[in-house]
């Protein structure tokens, strides 16, 4: 398993491969989904990217998201009515999520593939993906609550 910083390699290499021009912006929220253990909203990029990049907006984040989305360096996870947050693990996982908090954290379980096949089959569908997501209260929060 190789480190973020390889990963990152790669998604730089895919992307001068589709000619999208690498900005020191695009650079370093691709560096931040990459580095980041969780699955930060475009708000939090943005934050945690001001102080170095003060011109850049919210907007510059989201636009540079679909950008990634759409090479396939990114999967964009929209859980219930909350923002969207992007995963830059883009190998079969799973997510469970904190109810308290909203904190997502990877999962990784054999990919439950027959389940599409069973739906195509039943339904006729033309089945192309699916999600898992697991719901509880996380390590954090529980230790909130005992308090």
């Amino acid at each position: 398993m190789g480190s973020h910083h390889d990963h990152l390699q790669e998604a730089l290499d895919s992307l001068k491969e589709t000619r999208v021009r690498m900005t020191p912006q695009r650079h370093a929220i691709l560096e931040f989904l990459f580095s980041a253990p969780s699955h930060p909203t475009a708000d939090e990029i943005y934050k945690a990217l001001e102080s170095k990049f003060p011109n850049m907006s919210v907007a510059t984040v989201y636009n540079n998201l679909r950008v990634f989305k759409e090479a396939g360096l990114v999967r964009e996870l929209t859980y219930g009515d909350s923002s969207s947050r992007f995963d830059s693990n883009m190998s079969d996982h799973y997510h469970v999520i904190c109810q308290d908090c909203g904190k997502i954290v990877d999962f990784h379980y054999p990919g439950l593939n027959e389940v599409e096949t069973l739906a195509e089959h039943v339904t006729g569908f033309d089945i192309n993906d699916h999600r898992l997501e697991v719901y509880g209260t996380c390590g954090d929060c529980q230790k909130h609550k005992k308090h």
